[in-house]
């Protein structure tokens, strides 16, 4: 018996060129593991051969895309599939404005792609790191009332079964297997190909305002029915967000950033100022009003490709947690947490962001349903130091929990099995 299951190992380590020692980290470098084995597959014959090489060696399997996700979701102790050599277009239907795509191409591969042919996306995330897999499987998405979940710009998609089997599935077939896939956290199998609904490529104007967080919310519905693409960040302590109003637009390209302004201060030196308050918390205060007097109190205006206005500069690394929640309950949610803000002298870092999803009917998403809004606190980790944020990290997922609030699938969450069963129908 020991002979055999060595001699499978040996065989998958062979055919499926598996790696061991191998150790993972994701972008934020908050989480790792050190999988059994390691894969980098370029067909399907070598996914098909890894999944019955685990099922015989009863191995679990996690699938890894761009690893930009800040949580656990890909570690694992069993085997680890890379889909980063698994990234071929495999069609491109003009008249259906329809993209197919190997599940391994990343969103910044496909945005260039269907610019390339004149196609776009409808909305995309903030950052576009992630595969076409991983961005559908884990509920990513954008803002804008009328717009879903990026998953819901799927059209068809294939998957294989830990048997090797392949089905392919649509909302015309096996419909409750493509409902469920859309947002399977891996745990339906594996996904290798995406069909993409697309829109001809198109430019957005982006427009920044300074507004203090109270008018915000007090003009919250009429930002959201004025702007297609509407979202705030708001920087506590100082009682003001930057508002972005994003909308379609025939106007010329015009964009000039200042890589002195963005890099030389609004990245390195903000990098040294947030180190320096990790031992003077205090200063975060200071950070937060004096980056919102440079960066954001005067308006600014922006036009250029969808993609490159709906994407933008996260910076360092840092701990995340998201949460979406009914969006009646929008202006409730910020009023408790401005309120515990000043309750209880908890430095917190810029920004928190707040966006707005369309509902849905895909069964584990966050919006199924119901109308959502997503709220993403931040604590920042300057030079890879980690600052305390427990308090506030165990504060917004009670308050989140109190009013029926999802976890983003993707981000870090303390809810268990029994919790999450809750949420999803």
């Amino acid at each position: 018996m020991e002979h055999d299951f060595e001699s499978g190992v040996e065989e998958v380590l062979a055919r499926g060129r598996g790696q061991r020692g191998y150790k993972f980290t994701n972008w934020s470098t908050t989480y790792s593991c050190t999988p059994d084995l390691y894969f980098e597959p370029e067909t399907i014959e070598d996914i098909r051969e890894i999944l019955q090489a685990a099922v015989k060696l009863r191995k679990s399997v996690r699938v890894v895309g761009g690893g930009h996700s800040p949580s656990d979701i890909v570690c694992t102790k069993g085997y680890m599939i890379s889909l980063k050599n698994y990234k071929a277009v495999l069609e491109i239907n003009h008249d259906k404005q329809q993209v197919t795509v190997q599940a391994g191409l990343t969103i910044v591969e496909l945005n260039e792609l269907l610019n390339d042919h004149g196609l776009a996306l409808s909305t995309l995330s903030s950052v576009s790191e992630m595969s076409c897999a991983g961005t559908i499987g884990t509920c990513t998405h954008g803002t804008g009332k009328d717009f879903g979940l990026l998953a819901t710009m799927v059209v068809a998609l294939e998957l294989m079964k830990a048997d090797g089997e392949v089905i392919y599935c649509s909302r015309d077939q096996n419909k409750e297997i493509f409902l469920a896939a859309l947002c399977s956290l891996g745990a339906l199998g594996v996904i290798l190909s995406v069909t993409w609904q697309c829109e001809p490529a198109f430019r957005l104007h982006q427009l920044c305002e300074p507004v203090t967080l109270e008018k915000t919310l007090e003009n919250l519905e009429t930002s959201l029915s004025s702007s297609e693409h509407f979202r705030f960040f708001w920087y506590p302590h100082t009682g003001y967000v930057t508002s972005y109003n994003v909308n379609r637009t025939n106007k010329p390209i015009e964009d000039n950033p200042s890589w002195f302004w963005d890099y030389a201060v609004g990245y390195y030196s903000l990098e040294f100022m947030l180190w320096l308050s990790s031992f003077v918390s205090p200063l975060v205060r200071f950070l937060n009003w004096g980056h919102f007097q440079l960066f954001q109190s005067k308006p600014r205006s922006r036009v250029n490709q969808s993609y490159k206005v709906f994407n933008f500069d996260c910076l360092f690394k840092q701990y995340v947690s998201e949460w979406a929640i009914p969006q009646n309950q929008t202006v409730y949610v910020l009023r408790e947490l401005q309120s515990w803000f000043s309750d209880s002298g908890f430095n917190a870092h810029f920004p928190v962001e707040v966006r707005f999803v369309k509902k849905d009917d895909i069964y584990m998403s966050p919006c199924y349903e119901q109308d959502m809004c997503f709220i993403n606190i931040i604590s920042f980790r300057p030079y890879d130091k980690s600052i305390p944020h427990e308090k506030y990290w165990t504060f917004f997922e009670d308050l989140m929990m109190s009013v029926g609030g999802k976890p983003h699938w993707a981000k870090a969450h303390k809810c268990d099995v029994l919790a999450n069963r809750e949420t999803v129908p």
